[in-house]
């Protein structure tokens, strides 16, 4: 079963136009809500919904493309999770861009968010996410597109980070690993050393001898 196309209205509503004219310097807003239509035609959005091929309910609750776009919004300004949900209720520049004007309630949850990015980087579609958001801000010059590669792409949410956040998975379930094996082995609790890392939270390996 096919998730739904996504379909916000192209032209901003008088409420709309308010906000657009009040943001100052968060303008990556503004580009959004002006060209998200370009950035997700219906062929990206069939890419998109076919991360939800595989889902035994078949579709998901929440359009895939608005969870994208929430998505860039999240990687580019650095919120957490919780902090995407509460600015969707919150905050009028999110809602301009999700196309939720005066909600009292968030139009996702915040795990319907965190399953949606696993699922976008499963798929590679997060680089592809990220190619298309830079491509059209050049092409339309609606927003900086060197700055905004730069922005997305020192976002943890992919990128190097998605690499780094792979060894800091390695790294903590290896110590359990190791501690787990001590006790079992009568050897009480190993004295801990965070023996993959060095100095400055980078990662080093082999381990220093």
């Amino acid at each position: 079963m096919r998730s739904r196309m996504w379909r916000p209205p192209v032209e901003p509503s008088p409420a709309e136009q308010a906000v657009i004219k009040a943001v100052r310097r968060a303008k990556l807003f503004v580009f959004l809500r002006q060209h998200r239509h370009e950035l997700f035609d219906e062929q990206f959005q069939a890419e998109l919904a076919e991360t939800y091929v595989d889902s035994p309910k078949g579709q998901p609750p929440v359009p895939p493309a608005r969870l994208a776009l929430a998505t860039i919004l999240q990687a580019y300004t650095g919120a957490g999770d919780d902090e995407v949900i509460e600015a969707t209720v919150m905050d009028r520049r999110w809602q301009l861009v999700l196309d939720c004007m005066g909600t009292e309630e968030p139009p996702f949850s915040k795990g319907t968010l965190v399953g949606f990015r696993k699922r976008l980087i499963e798929r590679d579609l997060d680089r592809r996410l990220v190619e298309r958001t830079v491509e059209l801000a050049a092409r339309t010059k609606g927003f900086g597109a060197r700055a905004l590669r730069a922005a997305l792409d020192s976002s943890p949410l992919w990128g190097a980070g998605r690499v780094e956040d792979t060894f800091n998975l390695m790294g903590h379930a290896l110590r359990k690993a190791l501690g787990v094996i001590a006790v079992l082995q009568g050897r009480g609790r190993p004295q801990e050393q965070p023996w993959w890392r060095c100095r400055r939270g980078r990662r080093s390996w082999p381990p220093p001898a």
